[in-house]
């Protein structure tokens, strides 16, 4: 009966000749995280401002309501007073309106940004991990032909 060969010993030594680099997978996590702590705070800072603005919008809003809804003498009065509100809400509105959309370009910008400059130096890692790995492998099979 022929003896079954144990390969454990040959998948050692073959995954041994192939040398893994594990300091670009760390680096690549490093840039990763360095990524997302970035776009959190784009995040965390559009939505800071998009609370300040709606806290303000409120605010606001509430004042005129408490104009609105005091005691008139006249019955014409309180139309007007609807009237006033109604102008000064779709002005607050127009106004608030505008700041959310700049929070917004803001942060598409910001993005834009981080992305690109995540792109470029994501490029040049890889280039320079190309380079090391076929600068090892070539090293690995030069040994090995050398043996």
């Amino acid at each position: 009966m022929a003896k079954q060969q144990d390969f454990t010993t040959a998948m050692k030594d073959i995954m041994g000749a192939f040398p893994v680099d594990t300091k670009s997978m760390e680096d690549a996590f490093k840039s990763q995280a360095a990524l997302s702590e970035k776009l959190s705070g784009v995040a965390l800072d559009a939505a800071e401002k998009s609370a300040e603005i709606s806290s303000k919008w409120t605010k606001t809003t509430l004042a005129k309501l408490s104009d609105m809804s005091k005691v008139k003498a006249d019955p014409a009065d309180y139309a007007k007073a609807m009237t006033d509100f109604a102008s000064a809400n779709a002005e607050v509105a127009a106004e608030n309106m505008a700041a959310f959309a700049e929070v917004a370009k803001k942060v598409q910008t910001e993005t834009v940004e981080l992305m690109m400059s995540a792109g470029r130096d994501l490029q040049a890692d890889a280039s320079s991990a190309v380079k090391k790995a076929t600068d090892d492998m070539t090293a690995a099979a030069k040994k090995a032909t050398v043996k």
